[in-house]
């Protein structure tokens, strides 16, 4: 059992939270939950030991392994795929290469009797009997398996890391994390970079073979999923409950429907007790019950309401002209990188006021569409838009084509029409813009503020087709249901790309599977597709070789 114990963390006089205490046992999977800023990722780095707090301590059991995997990497770019991944086994090599050495020093050795000649037969006993315990184990394969899940081609393990993309390492991180068999792994949003079918196998991999698990994710379906206890960080202390994330969302909703009660009944008391001392102050004979009174006043604990909820805000797009019937045409498209394939004689037509799912392992195309759609790219074949089209697209470096010289507030307030405008600040705040945040220039804002911004902005132009490329990766749980029922609202058309399956349910009625070089057309919901996917992937993992 790890035990935290007490801890607190203060900046510059502020507090971020105190005493904070609780306990994680061998087969706990827990959701860390809060608003942003409130402390989760503070707190898992504490757990970690990559940061130190300004009280308290972590308590842990010797030889107990703790795997931490933060937001953002630095990786060397020194090794191939498979090398770097192997690294999980960096012990194993450490005990072969020292029973090795041991044993050579043995056959030089002529001091058969010496207590140092016995302390080394001792030394390689012991070694030797944990190494061939874990050589049970085929590391090779181990290492396969991780990789394959987490998306990875046979192809890619003697490529070098430097050929990979930020998000790709991060899962070569992933894979080492899940090798070392830890006593306790820590995740901070570890679902961002991978797509559907990899969040499904790790989902599989966490229930079924690791031990504790503390995450912080706001894909709620994977959450949900993989958790049984949640531990929510609000106002400087934390809230534990024994619940996954959906019933933590009703015990949390009754907390607070108690917690207003409770301030309303305090208000009151406050407020008569107030009355008493107006009405007696000065009154020789309720001298003493005054003074009592103010007393009891002045030491009162106030009771605090957990962070107001703004659930109310809805947002629409604002109308725009009608498009053509079909507003994306695909015809025997093809695209080549030199020989490489992504996809052949792909076909697809989208109705208008369709809402359609791109979905696929990372790789397989579905950005690469987007972009012959929006003519961004070469490519054979015939691609057009409709008549009519206005069209708004997120792209995943969106954040790039803001004006850094506006502030953020100015960047809204640029493409706001009408009522709208004067709901510019509640909007940002929804997507965790508050305060003097709001005057920032974008030129400050780190790539996740940029993300959420541009995000906001096209939330308020006037288009009729929308194309999303993930555009969940930087909201958080509430600014992504504020999105998704704008677009579940939305009367035009829609093709969206995202591996968060909460929010992809209910969004679309087609989709469009990238798929070894295809793009194959399903007529059925989002939801039945990742129901049957799920079925027939976790069935492809088992029989992996």
């Amino acid at each position: 059992m790890i035990a935290v114990d007490n801890l607190a963390v203060e900046f510059s006089g502020d507090t971020l939270f105190s005493e904070v205490s609780f306990s994680i046992n061998e087969q706990d999977k827990i959701a860390l939950m809060g608003k942003n800023g409130a402390g989760k990722s503070t707190m898992m780095k504490i757990i970690a030991g990559v940061q130190k707090p300004t009280r308290g301590n972590v308590r842990t059991p010797k030889d107990a392994v703790i795997a931490y995997l933060p937001q953002h990497l630095l990786t060397e770019d020194d090794c191939t795929v498979m090398e770097e991944a192997s690294k999980a086994f960096a012990h194993i090599f450490e005990m072969r290469d020292e029973m090795d050495r041991l044993n050579k020093e043995l056959e030089t050795r002529t001091d058969y009797e010496s207590d140092a000649y016995m302390d080394i037969i001792t030394k390689v006993s012991d070694l030797g009997e944990k190494f061939y315990a874990i050589e049970d184990t085929n590391y090779e394969e181990e290492v396969e398996k991780a990789l394959r899940g987490l998306g990875f081609k046979r192809t890619d393990f003697k490529r070098p890391t430097s050929e990979f993309s930020g998000g790709w390492r991060m899962r070569i991180e992933l894979a080492k994390i899940l090798l070392q068999k830890p006593d306790l792994i820590l995740l901070d949003e570890p679902t961002n970079h991978v797509d559907i079918e990899s969040v499904i196998w790790l989902e599989d991999f966490l229930l079924n073979k690791a031990k504790a698990v503390i995450v912080i994710s706001h894909d709620k379906t994977f959450i949900d999923n993989i958790t049984n206890r949640t531990i929510e960080v609000t106002m400087g202390r934390i809230y534990d409950y024994k619940a996954n994330y959906s019933h933590y969302l009703e015990l949390r909703a009754d907390r607070r429907a108690h917690q207003i009660k409770a301030y309303q009944e305090q208000q009151k008391f406050i407020a008569d007790n107030r009355a008493f001392i107006e009405r007696f102050k000065g009154t020789y004979s309720k001298t003493n019950q005054v003074s009592s009174r103010e007393r009891m006043l002045e030491k009162l604990q106030i009771i605090e309401i957990d962070e107001i909820d703004t659930s109310s805000l809805k947002l629409r797009f604002p109308p725009a002209m009608r498009s053509g019937d079909y507003p994306v045409k695909v015809e025997e498209l093809t695209k080549m990188y030199e020989d490489h394939v992504v996809f052949k004689d792909a076909n697809m037509s989208i109705a208008r006021g369709e809402k359609v799912s791109f979905v696929g392992r990372n790789g397989e195309g579905k950005s690469t569409m987007i972009k012959a759609i929006m003519g961004e790219i070469d490519y054979e074949g015939h691609c057009e838009l409709g008549h009519n089209v206005k069209v708004g697209y997120f792209a995943q470096n969106q954040a790039a084509l803001l004006d850094s010289e506006l502030t953020v507030f100015q960047t809204v307030d640029e493409v706001a029409k009408g009522d709208v405008r004067t709901q510019i600040k509640n909007i940002l705040g929804r997507f965790m813009f508050a305060g003097d945040d709001i005057d920032k220039k974008v030129s400050v804002l780190s790539g996740g503020e940029k993300t959420r911004l541009a995000m906001v902005k096209l939330l308020l132009e006037p288009v009729n087709l929308l194309i999303l490329d993930e555009p969940t990766n930087h909201l958080d749980i509430k600014s992504k249901d504020v999105l998704k029922e704008a677009l579940q609202n939305f009367d035009g058309t829609l093709i969206l790309v995202s591996h968060d399956r909460d929010f992809l349910q209910g969004l679309s009625k087609k989709v469009f599977e990238f798929k070894e070089k295809r793009v194959i057309e399903h007529f059925e919901t989002i939801d039945d597709f990742l129901q049957r996917n799920r079925i027939e992937n976790l069935k492809q993992i088992d029989l992996m070789a």
